[in-house]
């Protein structure tokens, strides 16, 4: 999308269901095999009770809107902010939805809110993303 075409308030979004095998693909990727992702026995001990999925696991979701939908193609991740408020647990699916909150034409750079939230319409991770578009 042209940054001409963004208005404050555009809104878009992907599903995806998390699945242990994500998860532990997602382990070996990133080198982060905290047993609280990848053992279920110790996640039972936890605070959880069960395993959960890496953060940034969930995170990476918001690229993908950001770079396929909005803005979309062609667009450069600047920054993002982030803040993980609830588990995300293997099995859940959670939606990622992006919004336009400002707009700074003399540079391109565009500010959107990110929210994740699970099929309960629990907020699991909040966050802004600053995005260059060319």
């Amino acid at each position: 999308m042209r940054f001409e075409e963004l208005k404050r308030g555009m809104k878009a979004s992907i599903s995806k269901r998390i699945t242990a095998e994500q998860v532990d693909a997602f382990a070996q990727l990133s080198t982060d095999y905290n047993p609280l992702h990848i053992n279920e026995e110790v996640a039972q001990k936890s605070v959880f009770h069960h395993r959960v999925a890496h953060g940034m696991l969930v995170a990476s979701l918001f690229s993908a809107v950001l770079g396929t939908r909005l803005p979309g193609e062609g667009s450069i991740y600047l920054g993002q902010d982030l803040r993980f408020v609830a588990p995300v647990f293997l099995n859940d699916t959670i939606t990622a939805e992006v919004e336009v909150i400002e707009l700074r034409e003399d540079k391109r750079i565009v500010k959107l809110a990110t929210t994740a939230i699970n099929q309960d319409g629990k907020s699991v991770i909040t966050g802004t993303a600053t995005i260059l578009v060319r």
